[in-house]
């Protein structure tokens, strides 16, 4: 049986995009729905009641569970959903998640009956039990930076990450870097900071930079624990000549500590972010690239895959890439 993917694949676009043209949806150029049709048509693919919204007991509309629902990496995350999504037929609807009771209590409210037909996970963890009931209850899920094998997954390696951050300073010339990062309880689902943070200091051990570990601070996350964190880093005799924060948001950080204590950047401290927000472009911040906005329009597709071919899904991993993007802040050091 011909599925939603083969047609997408055949005709170049995206499920989504295969979806508008089946709900009639009018963002659809002409162009593209020409292809999409003629495509349909030399498959002679039937989409599925399901795949057209209107199977008995579907209430079209996707949830999205999300932790730090304002930062601004989850912000582009959204982005991309909302946009994969748009004239697919499918209500989008956000929770956020502050707490580990917070999601579960969303996880069995949304497991019960006509409350989505499909669940988006960003940042968020799920066990064997929670996956059993939504499969139960013919619910799909995707996952954004989620480790559970039974179901499909956007990622980027963040370990890593961590490696290329350490690679991008020591070719600089740095031999004293420090690490800013986030604590978090065991429990959070929350991993990316604590791979950047092993795949850094991997990094570090491997071309031979004496005790690394002595420049590593971690703290809640956010702006100002970030700023505290660097200005008890940088205040000492002894401070790294470069920082690589696990996120821009806390790059921002450090760098009003260097403001605060007059270093100069890059003269006196280099600094190096994770994710490229915009913020990050606005300022001229060097940072770690991961395709934010990319990974919630692939979660989607992933979803709308799913939905219109449940009988064919499987878990599947998909690893997005990441890229050094130099700017402003990083140099070699007293230059």
């Amino acid at each position: 049986m011909v599925t939603i993917a083969q047609v997408a694949r055949q005709a170049g676009v995206g499920v989504s995009t295969v979806s508008r043209v089946l709900n009639d949806h009018p963002s659809v150029r002409p162009e593209t729905r020409a292809r999409v049709q003629a495509t349909i048509a030399e498959l002679d693919y039937r989409p599925s009641p399901l795949a057209r919204g209107l199977k008995h007991g579907r209430v079209d509309r996707i949830a999205v569970l999300v932790s730090f629902f304002t930062s601004p990496s989850a912000v582009e995350r959204l982005r991309g959903l909302t946009q994969a999504l748009s004239g697919t037929g499918y209500e989008l609807v956000v929770h956020p998640v502050l707490d580990e009771e917070q999601r579960r209590k969303h996880l069995a409210s949304l497991a019960g009956p006509h409350r989505a037909d499909g669940i988006v996970l960003i940042t968020l963890p799920l066990d064997d039990d929670e996956l059993a009931r939504l499969t139960a209850s013919s619910i799909s899920v995707i996952q954004i930076d989620g480790p559970h094998p039974g179901v499909s997954t956007v990622a980027v390696d963040d370990v890593r990450g961590g490696e290329l951050a350490a690679a991008h300073l020591l070719q600089l010339g740095h031999e004293h870097i420090g690490f800013v990062g986030d604590r978090r309880p065991p429990d959070s689902g929350f991993t990316s900071s604590r791979d950047r943070q092993a795949g850094f200091l991997a990094r570090l051990h491997r071309a031979g930079v004496a005790d690394p570990d002595r420049f590593v601070r971690l703290d809640v996350h956010g702006v100002d624990q970030a700023a505290e964190m660097a200005g008890d880093l940088l205040a000492g005799a002894q401070r790294p000549t470069a920082v690589f924060a696990a996120s821009d948001l806390q790059a921002l950080g450090v760098l009003r500590a260097a403001r605060e204590l007059r270093l100069r950047v890059p003269q006196d401290l280099s600094v190096l972010g994770f994710d490229d927000i915009d913020a990050a472009r606005h300022v001229g911040l060097s940072t770690i690239r991961q395709p934010l906005q990319e990974s919630g329009q692939l979660a989607a597709e992933l979803l709308l895959q799913d939905l219109a071919d449940p009988s064919s899904a499987t878990a599947q991993r998909h690893v997005l890439p990441l890229e050094v993007v130099p700017r402003g802040t990083t140099a070699p050091p007293g230059i």
